[in-house]
C-alpha cells in the first residue's frame, strides 16, 4: 500500500491505521515521489492526497493510469476539499473513489476492501 499525502501527520495517521488492518505501508510526500514509488513497488493500492506541491494528486493519477507498468493499481483519492471539481477531476483521472478527509476508518477499510477485491477478480 503506497500513502501519499505532503502532511507527516496524516501519513502516520493512515500508518497506524493500516498496519493494524494488516497492510504493509509506504509512504510518498507529494504527486512526484508517489509516481517513482509505484513504479518501483508496485503496490497494491494507493491512497492519494489531492492537494500538494510539486505534483498534485490528480495530475499523479494521470500519469499513473496512462502508464502499462502502473495502470492497473486502484487508487483512492482523499482530499478536505468536498466540493465537486474536487471530487470530478479525481474521478477522471482514474481514481477508483473519492473520500473526504477526515476520513471515517470504517468507511475507508470498506472502500479498500472493495477496491482490493476488483484487483483480485480482474
Amino acid at each position: 500500500m503506497l500513502v501519499v499525502d505532503d502532511s507527516a501527520d496524516i501519513r502516520e495517521l493512515w500508518r497506524l491505521w493500516l498496519t493494524f488492518w494488516g497492510f504493509s505501508v509506504h509512504e510518498a510526500r507529494n504527486g512526484y515521489d508517489a509516481i517513482q514509488k509505484a513504479t518501483d513497488l508496485q503496490p497494491d493500492l494507493i491512497l492519494m492526497d489531492l492537494w500538494m506541491p510539486v505534483v498534485d494528486g490528480v495530475e499523479a493519477m494521470r500519469r499513473l493510469k496512462a502508464d502499462s507498468r502502473t495502470s492497473h493499481v486502484p487508487v483512492l483519492a482523499v482530499s478536505a476539499q468536498t466540493h465537486a471539481p474536487d471530487s470530478s477531476a479525481a474521478l477522471a483521472a482514474g481514481a477508483d473513489a473519492f473520500l473526504t478527509k477526515p476520513c471515517d476508518p470504517d468507511k475507508l477499510l470498506d472502500h479498500i476492501r472493495l477496491a482490493m477485491g476488483r484487483l483480485r477478480t480482474a
